[in-house]
């Protein structure tokens, strides 16, 4: 199929116009490398795609693999030293992360271009393009980031949809840390007479045993938990409710869990749940590494926007990043209310 939509036509050369001035090149259909100004100009555009992007750490690094960046505030940094200033030192040694070559194409088919082209005008049509490439990106970095498992040479999204083989993401990273003591993966059931009644005594028990003392207190910490187990635990909360009370408790699962801050982060596995502190969760991409096509291939009949970096994950202190796998939970039957027999 040709560009035989001439309003088509004329939005996709004024969209193609306008990316190649903001890069700064004369010809996006081949590959280029950004420059420093650029690539903080995109980085910051991804940010502003997902709010949960801008509550973790994304950060540009120069190295494939080195120390992980120390950006958080992890425990005391107050005391005495009779030999001179109290100081503590920052990061943990032996945390190392590693970055490795990662390729992202968002695709847009020739008919949902016409489509988008008869559906307003040129301005509209150029930021739709734009907002479509900058969240098709982000959204992949964080699909990545809580369902990577391994590096493949060559992924195979079919078999692994969420990014399993495209890099080794935060909860990997975790189970392979310290054998592995960070995340649970004991069976346990979600169930009004199993090993957990409720996501508050899930969470407890998290913090309780993994998060180390002095950090159990932090304000910071999140409960963060995939919406499988808030759909299980707000239908049981609703269920067994004959309070009003105990339905505000199921209106207000998502955004607190055993008196902590919750939330229910995008491609989180439905049943697991993490506490950690969002800023402990990083995403790294190698300085000058950044390269950008874009262009229409008529033989597939598609516009593909191209973006080609050394990219990678890593955890600021793994001992603050606490889990139950969610291959360890089955969530069980609610019991229903028994009825009140008036006699």
């Amino acid at each position: 199929m040709s560009l035989n939509n001439q309003r088509a036509s004329e939005y996709w050369n004024a969209y193609r116009a306008a990316f190649s001035a903001s890069c700064g090149v004369p010809n996006v259909s081949k590959y280029f490398y950004l420059t420093e100004p650029k690539e903080t100009q995109l980085r910051d555009a991804l940010l502003e795609t997902s709010e949960f992007l801008r509550m973790i750490t994304v950060a540009d690094v120069d190295q494939l693999t080195g120390q992980v960046i120390s950006v958080g505030n992890p425990g005391l940094f107050t005391g005495r030293s009779k030999d001179g200033r109290f100081g503590r030192k920052v990061g943990v040694d032996g945390n190392d992360y590693k970055l490795v070559e990662t390729d992202s194409g968002a695709i847009l088919p020739w008919d949902l271009l016409s489509v988008w082209a008869n559906s307003g005008g040129e301005a509209e049509f150029i930021n739709r393009m734009q907002a479509f490439v900058q969240e098709s990106f982000a959204l992949d970095m964080l699909r990545i980031g809580w369902n990577g498992q391994s590096v493949a040479v060559n992924t195979d999204p079919v078999k692994n949809p969420n990014g399993e083989d495209v890099n080794k993401g935060w909860h990997q990273i975790a189970k392979e840390w310290n054998e592995g003591s960070q995340v649970l993966t004991d069976p346990i059931t979600l169930d009004d007479s199993g090993d957990y009644r409720s996501l508050d005594a899930m969470a407890s028990d998290l913090i309780n045993n993994c998060i180390p003392p002095q950090f159990k207190n932090d304000p910071r910490l999140v409960v963060m938990v995939g919406a499988d187990l808030v759909s299980a635990e707000q239908h049981r909360l609703y269920q067994s409710a004959d309070r009003p009370t105990e339905k505000i408790a199921a209106q207000m699962l998502g955004s607190t869990i055993a008196g902590r801050p919750a939330m229910v982060p995008p491609f989180m596995p439905g049943k697991r749940m993490v506490v950690t502190i969002p800023t402990n969760l990083h995403i790294y991409t190698q300085r000058n590494t950044r390269q950008r096509k874009a262009e229409f291939v008529e033989d597939r009949k598609q516009y593909e926007n191209k973006y080609l970096r050394n990219e990678g994950y890593a955890i600021e202190q793994p001992e603050l990043y606490a889990a139950i796998d969610e291959s360890a939970v089955t969530i069980g039957k609610v019991t229903e209310p028994t009825e009140k027999v008036e006699g």
